[in-house]
């Protein structure tokens, strides 16, 4: 005889508790405890008392979802965006840019640390306007065709009708293609738009991406958003048929291209090709990065469009740009033409690994992606043992480990800098500058 089938009993949600911020954390959230167990709070202040209801509870820590604010603290403003909180894009709108930039500089100096890593006494800032400095955007479209982000808890869009991290130029551009293909194209179905803009929102590419191929007067649609923006130079209709796979190009209108003018130099910067996020900072990123550099032979790894490296040619006899990406390729060639840098197509490692017994430069720039150099790339650095070493990075874990390794192998830190490229939001990019001594 089998035994009666278990009932299932619907699980009682989780009893809101009274929890005390102490910290901010990298990630966006905010630290706080409950019997002991560390608890991530989004959306809230250091020193605040705040009702919360754990929404994962795990082995060694729980995250949470806050309820109400019973003491709040005097740091806490109005966040200007309507969007914040539910939209996943921002973190710190609630408070002041003072009060974020002091976390950060706390946050970066905690990650160094719990990572083996003495950062010096003076982690030095660069900062800019706090608002719409964002020349890039990703935008989602609803079921109704609405442009918008990814909300904070899910991964359901949320219709946006403003951005104020953004140049304005790009969600009227989003809001000028949903409306376009509303009226021309409710067949199109988009999934995502990709805008990028140069500094001044002269310049415009877009990239539409669907899921399935339609029949669709790509040029009639792109002249039309062309009409209501006039900044929009090109755009490109890709197909992505499987979820993981690159997109594959449909169509194109217009240019590919666009003038990018940054650190007093024209870049061409081609549709999906890595470029710095913040029309604000990128001059002062540059000379971050190159100013005082010069030497016979240097090399900027993760080269992207040759920002750094085209700098570099002005004070070095020669620089080698390596750079796999081939939505870049193209531009970083044509950015060096006529220059004393040399282009070269291929992955970073592959590179180290072809030049680690046989090169001695004096100075290489790294810009790698968040997951870092890693321990061969690492290990390869330590043997070409260059003078000096400028490590570009937008993950600060990744950037301890890193660190330890190459400061293991001999290189001192000359100095940190803290370049804000994302304010409002928990990321951070860090500028070190290694010596060899």
């Amino acid at each position: 005889m089998r035994p009666p089938a278990r009932q299932s009993v619907p699980s009682k949600p989780a009893e809101a508790q009274l929890v005390e911020i102490e910290k901010p954390v990298y990630g966006g959230a905010f630290l706080a405890r409950a019997q002991g167990k560390a608890v991530f709070v989004p959306l809230t202040l250091p020193g605040e008392q705040v009702r919360v209801r754990i929404a994962q509870d795990r082995r060694g820590y729980a995250t949470a979802e806050i309820e109400e604010v019973v003491v709040a603290s005097p740091q806490r403003i109005a966040p200007p965006c309507g969007h914040f909180g539910t939209c996943g894009g921002c973190s710190y709108q609630h408070t002041s840019y003072d009060m974020q930039l002091r976390w950060k500089r706390a946050i970066l100096r905690e990650t160094l640390a719990r990572g083996g890593v003495s950062a010096p006494q003076e982690i030095a800032v660069l900062a800019a306007e706090p608002w719409g400095y964002r020349n890039r955007v990703r935008l989602a479209f609803d079921a109704q065709g609405k442009p918008g982000y990814r909300g904070r808890r899910s991964h359901a869009v949320i219709p946006i009708d403003a951005c104020p991290i953004a140049a304005p130029l790009l969600i009227d551009a989003a809001r000028a293609f949903a409306d376009a293909i509303h009226r021309a194209a409710p067949t199109l179905r988009p999934a995502e738009i990709a805008l990028f803009c140069n500094a001044d929102e002269t310049a415009l590419l877009a990239s539409v991406v669907i899921a399935k191929r339609t029949e669709v007067r790509w040029d009639e649609l792109a002249r039309a958003v062309a009409e209501r923006v006039p900044a929009l130079k090109g755009v490109e209709l890709a197909v992505q048929e499987r979820t993981g796979q690159p997109p594959r190009r449909a169509a194109q209108w217009g240019d590919t291209s666009l003038t990018y003018r940054a650190a007093g130099i024209d870049y061409r910067v081609d549709h999906g090709a890595f470029f710095q996020v913040n029309r604000r900072l990128v001059d002062a990123l540059v000379e971050q990065v190159t100013a005082g550099r010069h030497g016979a032979v240097a090399w900027d790894l993760f080269a992207g469009v040759g920002l750094f490296a085209r700098r570099l040619s002005q004070s070095f006899a020669h620089v080698v740009a390596v750079e796999s990406a081939p939505a870049s390729t193209t531009a970083l060639a044509h950015n060096l033409r006529g220059t004393a840098a040399e282009p070269v197509q291929t992955e970073t490692l592959a590179f180290l690994r072809r030049h680690a017994k046989n090169a001695s430069p004096d100075l290489i720039v790294v810009d790698p992606p968040r997951t870092g150099l890693g321990a061969e790339a690492n290990a390869l650095l330590a043997t070409i043992a260059a003078t000096e070493v400028v490590y570009v990075s937008c993950d600060p874990a990744t950037l301890a480990r890193d660190l330890r390794t190459l400061t293991g192998a001999g290189y001192q830190i000359q100095s940190v800098t803290l370049a804000d490229l994302f304010p409002q939001t928990f990321h951070l990019e860090t500028v070190v500058h290694l010596h060899r001594s």
